[in-house]
């Protein structure tokens, strides 16, 4: 039987890197050190080296147990904290685990952008001391229910943190498609595909395809156009309250649902996607005191100084 007062974190790592592999060691001593249990991922757990942190276990009092756990169990049921090692793919792949368990996650950035993540390998000593403390807010972001509904068969349901994406399937085809607000058609376009994105999201994929960014505070669901085929296709911004559809034409071509790169559902010729509000948000953990516009400016590099305060 578990110990209800256990303090319990989950460690999601990108593996595929050695400088990550060799971080993750110090963070479970840290965090074991302090009474925690720390869990990590069956599929992950061979790549991590942690031989010699058993060993140092089984001798040493009072530290917590290190053990696996496989991410079809509920991983993340009961952590206080979910720790993330890696880039935006590492940190979207450890939401799947905990959204379901409401725990909050904490990104420390070894990709290349890292917009979810909320700190840098350099503050983790200050990272976990704060983790220890307890001393961090949590924010709640808020994510996407999608359902596809397609005639004669069973609707299909997903979710996203960043982005629902409804993309063409074959590169030489066009897919034609109706776009709804609230019960209201809005638009009709023969296009590449039309995304859906979440504030968390907007400066992602939908970045990428011309959308706006939108400070994380802000509730809204965005619509961008994919290389639309229409006078007006300009990206949009809706209440989060709102219910987007998207009508695929029954005489045209299939496609295909892809969330936050991960979950894909088929999108048959005469489907509706509907888009709403996630039941669920995902919540994140923030030790920096940091303002968005503070990580907009470093993680586009952007001139923030303005011309009058260049050096001549």
């Amino acid at each position: 039987m578990e110990d209800p007062l256990t303090r319990r974190a989950l460690l999601v790592t990108h593996t595929g890197r050695s400088d990550i592999v060799e971080l993750a060691r110090p963070v479970i001593e840290r965090l074991t050190a302090a009474g925690f249990e720390v869990l990590a991922l069956a599929d992950e757990v061979g790549d991590l080296h942690v031989e010699g942190i058993r060993t140092v276990l089984a001798g040493s009092t009072p530290q917590a147990p290190f053990r696996t756990v496989n991410a079809e169990d509920h991983p993340a049921d009961g952590a206080e904290i979910v720790l993330v090692l890696g880039g935006d793919g590492t940190f979207l792949r450890a939401a799947e685990l905990a959204r379901p368990a409401g725990a909050p996650l904490l990104g420390v950035n070894l990709g290349r952008v890292g917009f979810l993540a909320e700190t840098e390998p350099e503050a983790m000593a200050e990272t976990l001391q704060r983790v220890v403390d307890r001393s961090y807010e949590v924010e709640e972001r808020l994510t996407l229910d999608a359902v596809v509904h397609t005639p004669g068969q069973q609707p299909v349901g997903t979710w996203a943190l960043n982005e629902a994406s409804l993309e063409k399937q074959h590169r030489e085809r066009v897919i034609e498609v109706v776009l709804g607000i609230d019960d209201h058609t809005l638009t009709s376009f023969g296009c590449d595909g039309v995304l859906f994105a979440t504030p968390t999201g907007s400066t992602a994929y939908a970045f990428s395809a011309g959308g706006p960014v939108v400070w994380p505070s802000v509730e809204a669901i965005i619509v961008v156009p994919n290389n639309a085929h229409a006078l007006f296709a300009s990206p949009l911004v809706t209440a989060a309250d709102s219910t987007l559809t998207v009508d695929l034409a029954a005489y045209g071509h299939d496609a295909v649902l892809c969330c936050d790169g991960r979950r894909t559902v088929a999108v048959p010729a005469g489907s509706r996607i509907e888009v709403r509000r996630g039941a669920l948000p995902v919540r994140v953990a923030r030790v920096l005191p940091r303002r968005f516009t503070d990580r907009l400016v470093a993680k586009f590099a952007l001139p923030a100084r303005g011309f009058r305060n260049r050096r001549r």
